[in-house]
């Protein structure tokens, strides 16, 4: 349990182990809770069914989380169905509990959304946009993103309530910080080149036939719509623009910018210090006459920490200091310096030491600019209406392009070939090479609406589908042939590997063993977790392999990454302790080892919710 928790605690799992409701739960095509027609349904949790489609897009999510990565697909699938059950036992429970999220909490957190942000802040524009580009209504999102926060909260009373002991925190430092001794041989996979008989090549070739496959194909017909396109459609007037360029013109006025400087004559709450604090001012305001600023500050400014920059206090921010003050600053001129001015600090001389005054661009100055913003500004409200219109033609006319491309005015553009793991132009993009190898697309079905960064939105059908096929063997022979061959060599380097090891654990001498097959031994001491002197793999391996005994060997063989085998002998095993540096994060440490355990408990509940469960799961495909 203990090795376990120390690997929870490091690493990816420690920052993301609270983190159960992505935002992707609550937007990007996620439809768990809608209603599948009149099909048959394929998962179903108590009364609740889920249809081809939904199990579709719960697999397309977790196969864009994974971009770029290599993954098992039947592997993917089955992770994405128990996902979508886990979330569906969880809600129920939660329901059931009357458990429920205030509408001002899901507010806040939408509107904290950075999806939904411009210039840092929340834009009903972009919320609305996005929204309609996945065919959903405000309040239909809201509903969900109350189910995940409700979900949510439900989970962190558990694993926020969990706790460590003194003594479980200190067994996981014997464990992270222990030191093993030990010594090794390498044995590498030596290059055959031995030819294979036609009978062993054609052999292998047949068991072996899905390495040698031509990889799956598919064109496509899309439509597009495109927020560019629709912007480059307005024409605006004259008078428009005019009109645009007073409400924006804040857009386009660069702010005054005004450095100051003070010397600050501080005063207590006497009234005699007040008056002696004004006649310094005055007496100092005199002394300007003939001497710098910055001098002077520097000798009798009350403000020590600017007094060493010449009374420099940077540039000048309405809103920040007393009124008296902002005003003072506001209307002294470059180089002027104040009269005396009270504040609840004490009296100061004022001094502008830079004034840059601010600047309105004029229209014709930035008409071209100002054409774009408008254009994409109305221009968004309509791909909004488009992108509402786009989703519901294309549900009511899956078996065709057309209805679907009168909406946006009718053209239809086609791809070349594109697999799945690469594309030109638009199925360059991974979400539409997704979409397009579908089972809903390639069973003859038009795409739902797919996202393009955030102003283009695409619906596609296939055009073609070429399946992957087995190449012929004589245009793979070579192929084959060298994998037979490399295959023989790790096979050698494994029973050498293994004759290795039965030797050492027969009591031989390592070095002997060594010697008698032409290896070299190395030793490393004090080896620890963290270190870099070994592979991780070879690290891994050594703190899993079991003590040495008295008069027995511990040995473990690991894969080399060159292809070969290494086989280890761990002679000492030293326990480890809490280090001073690691008592600077024991806390830290005990959060994350908390954590992990409510992880676990939590993990224990979802568990027994779903054997209580009434959960079927048909053979179902994404």
């Amino acid at each position: 349990m203990l090795l376990e928790i120390r690997e929870k605690v490091h690493g990816l799992f420690a920052s993301i182990i609270l983190v159960f409701i992505c935002v992707l739960f609550g937007l990007w095509g996620i439809q768990n809770y809608l209603g599948g027609g009149k099909e048959a349904a394929l998962v179903t949790v108590g009364d609740k069914e889920f249809f081809q489609r939904d199990v579709t897009q719960a697999y397309q999510q977790y196969a864009q989380n994974l971009a770029g990565m290599k993954f098992d697909e039947e592997s993917i699938k089955k992770q994405a169905i128990e996902k979508l059950v886990s979330d569906e036992v969880l809600l129920q429970h939660v329901q059931s509990q009357k458990l429920a999220v205030s509408d001002n909490v899901a507010r806040d957190f939408i509107q904290g959304l950075e999806y939904f942000q411009k210039d840092g802040k929340f834009d009903k524009n972009q919320y609305q946009t996005l929204l309609s580009s996945q065919g959903m209504s405000s309040d239909e999102f809201v509903e969900r993103i109350k189910k995940a926060l409700v979900m949510e909260q439900f989970q962190k009373t558990i694993v926020d309530s969990a706790f460590v002991t003194p003594v479980e925190v200190s067994n996981y430092f014997k464990i992270q910080n222990q030191q093993r001794d030990l010594e090794y041989v390498t044995i590498p996979v030596a290059a055959s080149s031995q030819q294979p008989a036609d009978e062993e090549v054609n052999s292998y070739y047949q068991q072996h036939q899905d390495s040698y496959q031509t990889e799956e194909q598919v064109s496509i017909n899309y439509v597009e719509l495109s927020l560019d396109k629709l912007a480059a459609e307005v024409k605006p007037t004259e008078e428009q623009l005019k009109a645009y360029y007073q409400e924006q013109k804040a857009q386009f006025t660069s702010k005054e910018r005004r450095r100051i400087s003070h010397i600050l004559f501080a005063f207590s709450k006497d009234p005699s210090a007040d008056q002696l604090a004004l006649a310094k001012a005055q007496q100092a305001k005199q002394a300007l006459k003939t001497k710098d600023f910055a001098a002077l500050a520097s000798e009798v400014s009350d403000d020590k920490l600017t007094a060493k920059k010449g009374g420099d206090l940077g540039l000048f921010n309405v809103g920040v200091m007393e009124k008296a003050f902002e005003e003072a600053a506001s209307n002294l001129k470059l180089g002027e310096v104040s009269e005396p001015v009270k504040s609840a600090f004490g009296y100061h001389l004022i001094k502008v030491t830079e004034l840059t005054s601010g600047e309105e661009k004029p229209y014709e100055a930035v008409k071209a600019e100002l054409t774009k913003a408008y254009q994409k500004a109305q221009a968004e409200s309509q791909f909004s209406a488009l992108g509402e219109k786009l989703a519901q033609v294309s549900y009511e006319n899956p078996d065709n392009l057309e209805a679907t491309a009168n909406v946006l005015g009718g053209e239809i553009s086609k791809t070349g070939w594109f697999t799945r793991n690469q594309g030109q132009g638009i199925a360059a993009d991974e979400k539409v090479r997704l979409a397009a190898f579908s089972e809903e697309v390639l069973k003859g079905n038009n795409s739902e609406p797919v996202e393009i960064g955030s102003d283009k939105l695409v619906v596609l059908r296939m055009q073609a589908h070429q399946p992957s096929a087995t190449k012929p063997l004589n245009e793979v022979k070579a192929q084959v042939i060298a994998a037979i061959q490399h295959d023989k060599a790790q096979q050698a380097a494994a029973n050498l590997a293994n004759q290795i090891q039965t030797e050492l654990n027969a009591g031989k001498p390592i070095a002997q063993v060594a010697d008698a097959f032409h290896l070299a031994v190395k030793k490393v001491n004090g080896l620890v977790r963290t270190a870099n002197d070994l592979p991780a793999n070879i690290r891994q391996a050594v703190f899993r392999a079991p003590k040495p005994k008295a008069g027995q060997s511990s040995i473990v063989v690991v894969d080399d990454l060159a292809g070969g085998k290494i086989v280890a002998n761990i002679t000492k095993v030293t326990e480890g302790g809490m280090t001073d540096a690691d008592k600077t994060k024991q806390a830290a440490i005990e959060k994350n080892m908390a954590t992990a355990f409510g992880r676990s408990q939590f993990e224990a509940v979802m568990s027994a919710l779903q054997a209580k469960a009434d959960i079927s799961i048909k053979t179902v495909k994404p």
